[in-house]
């Protein structure tokens, strides 16, 4: 049996030392030291790992991260909201996002053309420049062929990218899949139906691009599921690995709590009743703040996955 050990600083300690530790606190540090457990398994036994997140994860300083796991070989499938594909094109590009606070006047945000998600703030200039950008890179696009399953059109758009830190530049450069089932919400929408109007032929194709999420695993694989935050990219991927057998392993990481009902709140056990996880399946749920429980649970597993030979950083 598990118990309690005072937590106490050490000059130097390394963020796997401070997880171990946490570990033994209890709360959520003690379930983000079981989400470390959970992905080293994913990794170890050979699971084709899923990581889903929604877009202000790539609005922040997570995105670079992302990428890097891309690259390093953790992830095999992404599914993300529309967002997360327009902000990281806009990082790309070389926009800059601003750090304010959480409580500026918005009005006067407003007047200035500034945008706020939290407390990090986007010029209405990044948007004007993403819609030139993507503008002329669908019409390319278009004259290639008019019909587009959503993850081959995003592949394409990867390729045309020169970010070391941009998702789809890595994703497109290692051959990671990117699914996004909701991508008319958002600026990026907008544009797929400006060009429909002026090229009726032009078809972005949602169905086939469930199809293509469907066969990227079978009942054979073993799967994982690192979800951050919850939405149409969680339950995208999750139904798609119900349709497949359900769940081996499953992280959860989420500020939403589970008496709201929502998919957000959902957690790993709530996922049995369904199906969309396995009964015996490894599984974890931390509630908290992405922005630092997910560094904190990931470069611990890194650290240990690296010792082992299974990464190389």
């Amino acid at each position: 049996m598990k118990k309690v050990k005072d937590f106490r600083w050490k000059k130097g300690i390394t963020v796997k030392d401070l997880v171990d530790r946490l570990g033994n606190v209890g709360f959520q540090s003690t379930e983000m030291k079981r989400a470390v457990e959970v992905i080293v398994k994913m990794k170890k036994n050979g699971a084709k790992i899923f990581m889903t997140y929604t877009s202000n994860m790539v609005t922040s300083g997570l995105r670079g991260f992302f990428a890097q796991l891309i690259e390093i070989g953790l992830i095999d499938v992404i599914v993300t909201t529309v967002g997360g594909i327009e902000e990281d094109i806009m990082k790309g590009e070389g926009e800059e996002f601003i750090i304010g606070k959480f409580k500026p006047d918005d009005v006067e945000l407003y007047e200035k053309g500034v945008n706020r998600v939290g407390n990090l703030f986007i010029r209405n200039e990044s948007y004007l420049k993403f819609e030139d950008k993507i503008g002329s890179i669908l019409l390319d696009l278009y004259k290639i062929k008019p019909r587009w399953a959503v993850s081959d059109m995003i592949h394409e758009i990867g390729l045309k990218l020169e970010d070391k830190n941009s998702i789809l530049y890595q994703a497109s450069k290692n051959k990671v899949p990117i699914f996004c089932p909701g991508i008319t919400d958002g600026a990026f929408g907008f544009h797929l139906f400006i060009l429909q109007q002026k090229h009726s032929d032009f078809v972005i194709d949602v169905v086939k691009d469930f199809s293509n999420i469907l066969f990227s695993t079978s009942h054979d694989d073993k799967k994982g599921l690192i979800s951050l935050g919850g939405s149409i990219s969680k339950h995208h991927a999750i139904l798609a690995c119900l349709l497949n057998g359900g769940l081996d392993y499953a992280v959860y990481l989420t500020t939403a709590h589970s008496t709201s009902g929502s998919m957000s709140g959902a957690t790993t056990e709530e996922a049995k009743s369904w199906g969309k996880v396995k009964d015996d399946s490894d599984v974890s749920t931390v509630i908290g703040d992405v922005t630092f429980t997910f560094p904190l649970i990931m470069i611990n597993a890194l650290e240990i996955l690296e010792d082992e030979g299974l990464i190389k950083c």
